[in-house]
């Protein structure tokens, strides 16, 4: 378990599913800017910044060649870096062909699985949040067809223009940018991550657990004092995360 201690004034900020990239290109940027006004408003008093997962709507890294666009968010993330704020990553489940150009670029450690945190004494499971819990067993069967060796060398050799067009199609087909479901509350005995955080309250001490995928910006109280929170998006709520002595769920509105 990494720990984190927080310096005097400073804090954690946790954001997930910006999705850039979709649903288009023009569209995205207007996003791009206003996650970009956020970045700019919380470097003073960042320490750790956490990227949840689904950043962009599609990345994959070919040997020598990245997806065009997104320039003004990378180079705003490598200025924090290079500030002393401390970059995390979650692979999510639009870009998990990620490799290893954040962190050789940017300085930005790569997750590719959940992680456990202790910050200022608090212990927290951090994820994405795909694929964890029960059911959802056709994610499930995709994602090991995704993250397959063979499905991701044949991939690579497409030619990069022919590779982005098909990727973004089938990217946007298979979930619509926060699309009903993703506004709907199901219900604790239905929601996969909040019966997942459940269990392992069973046998582990966590006080939070935070995850991104659901879209759904919440907050809910677990026994033992624990507390669920989906981060919600950058596409239809603009919240994100604080952390100093307690948990705090915000909008961005400017």
């Amino acid at each position: 378990m990494k720990k984190i201690t927080l310096n005097p004034g400073k804090k954690v900020y946790f954001c997930s599913d910006q999705h850039f990239g979709a649903p288009t290109v023009a569209q995205s940027k207007k996003r791009e800017e206003k996650f970009i006004r956020w970045l700019d408003e919380i470097k003073h008093d960042a320490q750790v910044l956490f990227l949840m997962g689904d950043l962009f709507d599609f990345w994959h890294e070919w040997k020598h060649v990245i997806p065009k666009g997104y320039v003004r968010v990378l180079g705003k993330l490598a200025e924090l870096k290079d500030s002393g704020i401390d970059l995390y990553m979650f692979v999510g489940n639009h870009d998990l062909w990620m490799k290893n150009y954040f962190e050789e670029e940017i300085g930005c450690q790569v997750f590719f699985e959940k992680q456990y945190f202790e910050i200022n004494g608090k212990k927290f499971l951090l994820a994405h949040g795909d694929g964890l819990g029960p059911g959802d067993k056709g994610y499930k069967r995709m994602k090991k067809l995704f993250t397959n060796p063979a499905a991701q060398w044949a991939f690579k050799w497409l030619h990069p223009d022919i590779a982005m067009k098909v990727a973004i199609y089938l990217s946007t087909k298979n979930k619509m940018i926060s699309g009903e479901e993703d506004k709907a509350f199901l219900g604790e005995d239905k929601e996969y991550l909040i019966i997942y955080s459940k269990e392992k309250l069973k046998s582990e001490e966590i006080d939070y657990f935070i995850y991104g995928h659901r879209h759904l910006p919440m907050v809910l109280e677990l026994e033992g004092k624990a507390q669920y929170i989906n981060l919600g998006d950058w596409i239809s709520y603009f919240t994100y995360g604080e952390f100093q002595d307690e948990f705090l769920l915000k909008e961005f509105e400017k």
